[in-house]
């Protein structure tokens, strides 16, 4: 891997498909040991008999931890590159999960959750830097070919779960740090390739994107990101309803095994990652802002569907959502890129991580709601988030 990712140094034009498949990689391994949190909530609830409400919490602090520090982070490495951080953020997420597998009590689970945060942190920013500069122009390409890593390895979390760590319990968690090493290896590859190839890929990159974004005030600037936060809330507040607490849906409406809810819970993030890998091509082709109008706001209809649907209805609902709904991010982000050129790192921080802020404090909310009412009443007021959706027709364009 390090040979090919160490090659001679590229023309900005090209697409450079080693680099893009191998911080794809990357991310799958760093969000499925990632996944793997949520996914042993049935485990966890049991063995230290935690309420919704700290299930919730759980999630919060995990997510607010990288949604604080990505932003903060990308700042940083926009002036000062740290090709080395992305394996030591790798690290990070290693002892996280060592953490989780081996806590006493609900407290060392809550720092096992901000280690994985931190490694989260450190990683997406300059992970999502390095596939843009590997893009060869292909921005929404790129930026979903790397992120569909991380997707699938979100989807398969669940899978894991299902058939190792509930029937094992907490402490099989562990076996799934090692792959993390593989992780620390092939960043180390991307980091010297990073550091080579850097100086003459970035700045022919920034003074094109320079060329190309019609000139916006600070003001529209602002506005534009604003409605993206918006949109991104909207997104990820309903997404969090899936992420933790679908599987629970699942049983008590429907009454099927934990086992069952958790394969279900696969399909919808296997959708998730479908939908993440076609939105970026199609932004590339026919403008970024179409693709964040269907998405978002075309789930409605769906979401509204589901909460009064039987299970294979709920299913197929969810597989359509997963699919829609996921081709929005690839379009965000580079949307945001193409508002602000020469702050990559600070863009991909911002809106990953405040990602990861929406569904941890989607998760805490939705959590005391569940405790309160009923999962299933979650799942009725989520439904109508991808109204925000109509903001879209706020945005300015901005693409050629």
């Amino acid at each position: 891997m390090s040979q090919t990712i160490e090659a001679p140094r590229v023309s900005a034009s090209m697409t450079i498909m080693p680099v893009l498949v191998a911080a794809s990689l990357c991310h799958f391994i760093n969000d499925v040991t990632q996944a793997l949190l949520p996914a042993t909530y049935p485990v966890l609830k049991i063995a230290f008999d935690l309420s919704f409400s700290q299930l919730g919490v759980l999630t919060l602090v995990y997510q607010i931890t990288a949604s604080i520090l990505q932003p903060v982070v990308g700042w940083y490495t926009d002036g000062r590159p740290q090709p080395y951080s992305l394996p030591f953020g790798m690290a990070c997420s290693m002892a996280g999960t060592l953490v989780v597998a081996f806590a006493p009590s609900y407290p060392v689970l809550l720092i096992g959750a901000s280690m994985l945060g931190i490694g989260s942190s450190i990683f997406h920013p300059e992970s999502s830097r390095i596939a843009r500069m590997a893009s060869g122009g292909k921005h929404g390409f790129a930026q979903s070919l790397f992120q569909v890593g991380g997707n699938l390895g979100t989807s398969l979390g669940p899978l894991l779960a299902a058939f190792f760590v509930l029937p094992n319990g907490q402490h099989y968690l562990a076996h799934f740090s090692v792959i993390t090493l593989v992780g620390i290896l092939i960043l180390t590859g991307l980091g010297r390739w990073y550091q080579v190839n850097a100086p003459h890929l970035a700045a022919p990159r920034k003074r094109a994107a320079s060329a190309t974004t019609p000139a916006l005030s600070r003001w529209k600037i602002g506005t534009a990101i604003a409605i993206l936060v918006a949109l991104i809330f909207s997104k990820y507040f309903y997404l969090a309803s899936f992420t933790s607490y679908y599987n629970f849906y699942l049983v008590e409406r429907f009454g099927i095994s934990a086992k069952a809810a958790q394969i279900y819970q696969f399909v919808f993030f296997a959708a998730v990652a479908t939908g993440t890998l076609i939105g970026g091509p199609v932004g590339d082709r026919i403008g970024r802002k179409k693709v964040i109008w269907g998405s978002i706001l075309g789930i409605l209809p769906f979401t509204l569907a589901l909460p009064h649907s039987n299970l294979p209805i709920t299913v197929v609902l969810s597989v359509i959502i997963g699919i829609v709904i996921a081709s929005a991010f690839s379009a965000i982000v580079v949307y945001a890129q193409e508002l602000m050129p020469g702050r990559v790192g600070m863009v991909s921080g911002l809106f990953f991580g405040f990602a990861f802020g929406m569904g941890g404090i989607g998760a805490a909310a939705l959590g005391a709601l569940a405790d309160w009412t009923s999962v299933e009443f979650v799942f009725e007021v989520c439904a109508f988030l991808p109204l925000i959706g109509l903001l879209t027709a706020l945005l300015p364009n901005v693409e050629h």
